[in-house]
């Protein structure tokens, strides 16, 4: 039975996360339409503070797919401006410039998004675990994908082996869903929907996001246009650019 399959009777209406203060899940958004804040407490521009970028990117992301409006801050006294460049790179969204900002919005919740052992803050907090080895002249995607691969809570340990790996899968991806798109377009099916929604729903869980797509890769049951709308769906939150070889010749 596919991963999506599985997983459809419990699927969620809203986005839930771990507060690692109490090691509970929160609703990461607990008024409806509130305003929430995420905030990226960050101490450089290494591949961990890399990550913890990148998870606060993702949370954004899965707050606003769920009609979420987001404040995204970044917050850091060291080398942030190399660790925008780095983000951008791996496909981060622009951060406004936090540690002064206060609450003068009215948020309905702050979402602090901190490495183990970091920044403290008061409120929620969605703590990320290090990534250890060498990342520099790495294709970005691959790295973003090498890192969504593992649970937020999981150290990384990144190398040539799995940049490789993670480059491969991403080609084959980008050239299948190029080919998909020239079938007749069909919608994504109830059952994938509530399967990727489940998966990023429970505490961004991005390797589950990952293990339906692989099911709707294989799938023989699916129709090819159904395989490319649910990869660019899932898209939105893995910001992988899966759909940047459309229109390349076959």
């Amino acid at each position: 039975m596919p991963a999506y399959a599985r997983s459809r009777a419990y699927a969620r209406l809203v986005l839930r996360i771990t507060d690692a203060r109490t090691g509970e899940p929160v609703d990461a958004a607990p008024a409806r339409r509130g305003l929430i804040r995420v905030e990226a407490h960050t101490r450089g521009a290494d591949p961990t503070n890399l990550r913890v970028l990148l998870v606060a990117d993702l949370l954004v992301r899965a707050l606003e797919l769920g009609g979420t409006p987001v404040w995204a801050l970044l917050t850091g006294d060291r080398q942030r401006a190399e660790l925008r460049a780095a983000g951008a790179a791996l496909g981060v969204r622009p951060f406004e410039d936090g540690g002064d900002a206060g609450t003068g919005l009215g948020e309905a919740q702050v979402l602090h998004v901190v490495g183990e052992g970091g920044a403290a803050p008061d409120g929620v907090r969605v703590a990320v675990a290090p990534v250890h080895g060498e990342a520099g002249g790495a294709d970005p995607a691959a790295l973003r994908l090498a890192l969504l691969a593992r649970p937020r809570s999981e150290p990384v340990t990144v190398g040539p082996a799995v940049l490789g790996d993670a480059a491969d899968t991403l080609d084959r991806w980008r050239r299948a869903v190029a080919d998909w798109a020239r079938r007749p377009s069909r919608p994504v099916p109830d059952a994938v929907r509530a399967g990727l929604r489940t998966a990023w729903e429970d505490d961004l869980d991005t390797a589950g996001v990952l293990g339906v797509l692989r099911a709707v890769e294989t799938d023989p049951g699916l129709a090819d246009g159904a395989r490319f709308e649910t990869y660019a769906y899932a898209d939105r939150l893995l910001g992988l650019d899966l759909t940047r070889d459309l229109g390349s010749p076959a």
